[in-house]
């Protein structure tokens, strides 16, 4: 099984949480069991698992990051925009999810979240399940 998910994006720096998103996907499916594999095709996105039942761990996580990766440090990139690609790096563009029931298994307080670095754009984010 193969999917795309297109999404938008309002702000530079933006945690999305896309979790029922991809639920509804895994849904839609005739597989059962299996694992899911989410990748970002973009080199300035990236895609993250973290809390979601408090909004202010994202907030936290933004401002972490963006003292961490300033937007201007004097990169040697011309397009002005080396902070998203290198935050895109560190949190990288995959992540993989067992799937059981047709339910991700994700912990109690886990949510799957579509980073954004260089917005506001139009993105994709690819699932793909590999059957039991």
């Amino acid at each position: 099984m193969f999917k795309k998910i297109s999404i938008k994006t309002n702000s530079k720096v933006e945690f999305i949480d896309i979790t029922k998103d991809i639920q509804k996907a895994v849904k839609e499916t005739e597989f059962e069991s299996g694992l899911l594999q989410i990748h970002i095709p973009h080199t300035t996105a990236a895609v993250t698992i973290n809390e979601n039942a408090d909004p202010d761990v994202t907030e936290d996580i933004k401002k972490e990051i963006n003292k961490i990766v300033p937007f201007n440090d004097n990169y040697a990139h011309l397009e002005g925009n080396s902070a998203a690609h290198i935050k895109s790096s560190l949190f990288g563009v995959d992540q993989s999810i067992i799937v059981k029931n047709k339910k991700l298994l994700l912990g109690t307080w886990q949510g799957i979240y579509f980073c954004e670095f260089d917005g506001p754009r139009s993105r994709n984010i690819y699932l793909k399940i590999i059957k039991d």
